[in-house]
This record gives C-alpha cells, structure tokens and sequence, in this order.
C-alpha cells in the first residue's frame, strides 16, 4: 500500500502558554489523532506571557507531552531553551531573536535536531538563519494575536518571497485561524503555526485539526510557488 501524499503546507502546533500536562494530555491526543500534524512546539510561558517557565515546569511537560506527539510522528520543539530540548532529548528547539544565538543551540543539539528561528518580517533576518543552516525561519505575525505581543506585523509577501528564493522551509504564525489560513497557504507556507486557532476553536481541537488539514489542501491548488 502506498503511503497517503501529504500537502505541501502542514500545521505546527504550539501549545498554551499555560497548561497542567496530565489534564492536557488528552487533548493533545485528539488533536494529534484528528489529521496531520507535522510537529509540536511546547512553548510555557508565565503569566506575563514573556517570561518562560521555569526548567522543571518544562521538564515535567516534557516528561508527559513528548511521547504523545512522537507516537503520533509530530516532531517534539521546546520554545527558546535549547539546553533543555537537549537534555530531554527532544527532537529540537525554537529560537528567538533574543534567545540562545543560532550556532550555541547548533552546537547543544548537533546537526540531527531540529533548530527553527523567529525572524519577523525581516527579510534580512531569514536569509542570516537560512545561510547559518537554520531548519526552517518563522515569519509573522501575520494577524493579531492574543498569545503574545507582536513585535512586528507580516504581509503574505514574504512567504512568496522566500519560497522562490530557496528550498528552506518557511514557517507562518500570527493569529492563524481556520478563517485567515488559505492565503498562507496560497503565498506559500510550508508550516502554519497555530495556537488559540486550534486550541480555542469553538468546536474543540480536534475539529480544528481536520479543518486545517482539509483547509491547507483545498488550497494547494492557488499556491503561487
């Protein structure tokens, strides 16, 4: 039997900033079970929505977040602490600009794990991580969002941009909902990164999932690169 053709745009869940992990567990479950999911990023944060939550907070999500999203082939990021992601062996770590620098998380993680960068809307950003070896660049925020304050506002553009450029994986987040997503996709995003979208969806994750999955394949078709 051949395996199902995946599209070409994939979601990339990012996880509340503040979870109890045996409660969310199950949630987890039924979003990952819904539709394909490439990857999941633990990113906790403290009630000030900046401030990453201390080391064992992480390692505790970790602990019981990670098997979860590996049985269902989701690759495991932990947000800005690439110490952490190679500690607990997690298949890797998202920077910002503000966090490890790029060659310290290569370095903690080795060139088998995966280190994705924030570069806003800055064109010149992506194209530092990308030449550094970078596995994807995140550009956003392409609407408004509640899970953190937007330090910059991204037009559908620079995905087209970057796309053409090179074969690098672009990554859009920002406020992505099931509403907004189809001219992402259409610009041509390799990953949306969603969070609220999924996880507030008002018919619950899963059906989140299985919207954003049938909404990235129904827009393959106007991709313009």
């Amino acid at each position: 039997m051949t395996e199902p053709t995946l599209p070409d745009c994939r979601l990339y869940l990012i996880t509340p900033p503040r979870l109890e992990p045996e409660g969310f567990a199950e949630t987890l479950k039924a979003a990952l079970g819904a539709g394909d999911v490439a990857c999941l990023q633990l990113r906790l944060k403290l009630e000030d929505g900046d401030t990453t939550a201390d080391a064992d907070t992480i390692r505790r999500a970790t602990e019981i977040l990670m098997p979860i999203a590996q049985a269902h082939d989701a690759a495991f990021l932990i947000n800005d602490r690439a110490d952490l992601a190679s500690e607990l062996g997690a298949d890797g770590v998202h920077i910002g600009q503000n966090d490890t620098p790029y060659d310290e998380a290569r370095n903690l993680l080795g060139p088998d794990h995966i280190v994705g960068v924030t570069c806003h809307a800055t064109r010149h950003l992506a194209m530092v991580a990308g030449e550094a070896g970078a596995d994807y660049v995140a550009f956003g925020a392409f609407h408004k969002t509640d899970t953190k304050a937007a330090i910059s506002m991204a037009e559908p553009e620079v995905l087209t941009w970057w796309s053409t450029l090179t074969e690098v994986p672009c990554v859009a987040i920002g406020g992505i909902t099931i509403e907004n997503a189809a001219p992402l996709v259409a610009a041509g995003a390799d990953f949306l990164a969603v969070s609220a979208g999924v996880w507030a969806h008002e018919e619950g994750p899963a059906a989140a999932v299985a919207d954003f999955n049938r909404i990235m394949s129904e827009a393959e078709a106007s991709r313009t690169v």
